[in-house]
């Protein structure tokens, strides 16, 4: 949820467009204060031109979004594939980016996700006055949401067409449900999509069942307990984060098919969204 916030230059005091007080430092007349969705307010510049991600999801969207905006993303950025050529910096990992290198590329804003970042990090941008806004999605309608509020009300851009086609494609009446499914997304220990999570949701917008003998959004499981067609129909096998193959992970599974997918179909939100539903939608 977006907070825009103004500046009472006579009385010194920021102030809230629903009237509540906004603590932090003074706005300039070149300045804003957005609310990020975990709360968190930052002050940014009124026109953001510099932007580095920490999300490959949200480097898609961006870029799609307007391709001069960035400057800065991880090495896991893979979309679009000529990032890099465009000069684009690399600023390391979504686990371990190079703070140095994202302080010396002076961006307006950095991205982050809840789940893909540390909070380690984040806090440690803020602390050299980086402005850091992070999301958190755990749904179809929160991805829609958030990148709407990120990319139009923070970033400034017009509402992109691929996000309308991904509202309409994904927003509409799911399908009724026709297959249990496991998610597998690591071995050597098994861990599996559970839930609340946005894999789950996307697939159950699909017609999928996502199933867990345990609890929880990455449970660990027992290799028997998801090879069996009282729980499943089918295991889907993504390429990440653990890349499993035609020659990694289907051997594993005795008694339920398999089904080899892309990760990014399943994990990603923005424009992947829209191949996801190529790929999984009636």
């Amino acid at each position: 949820m977006l907070a825009i916030v103004g500046h009472d230059y006579l009385n010194g005091e920021t102030i809230r467009m629903d009237g509540a007080p906004s603590y932090g430092a003074p706005l300039s007349p070149l300045s804003r204060i957005v609310a990020d969705d975990l709360g968190h307010r930052s002050t940014i510049a009124e026109t953001v031109r510099r932007v580095v991600s920490l999300v490959p999801s949200l480097t898609e969207a961006i870029d799609a979004t307007d391709p001069d905006l960035l400057v800065g993303v991880t090495d896991w950025c893979t979309h679009p594939a000529n990032l890099t050529e465009r000069g684009i910096v690399r600023v390391r990992g979504t686990k371990n980016p190079d703070l140095h290198r994202i302080r010396d590329l002076a961006p307006d804003l950095v991205v982050a996700n809840k789940e893909e970042n540390r909070l380690l990090d984040v806090e440690r941008l803020r602390g050299h006055g980086i402005p850091v806004y992070v999301t958190d999605i755990e749904t179809v309608p929160q991805a829609c949401a958030s990148m709407r509020t990120l990319l139009t009300e923070v970033l400034g851009r017009p509402a992109p067409r691929w996000l309308e086609q991904v509202e309409r494609r994904w927003l509409g009446e799911p399908p009724p449900r026709h297959t249990r499914v496991v998610v597998p997304i690591w071995r050597d220990p098994w861990m599996i999509v559970g839930r609340p999570t946005f894999t789950a949701d996307l697939l159950s917008r699909a017609g999928y069942a996502v199933c867990s003998p345990t609890p929880g959004r990455y449970p660990r499981a027992d290799l028997a307990d998801l090879d069996d067609p009282a729980l499943a129909d089918l295991a889907l096998l993504p390429d990440e984060p653990y890349v499993f193959t035609e020659t990694d992970g289907p051997e594993a599974f005795t008694r339920i098919p398999t089904r080899l997918v892309s990760g990014r179909l399943l994990t990603w939100y923005g424009p992947a969204m829209l191949d996801a539903a190529a790929e999984l939608l009636p």
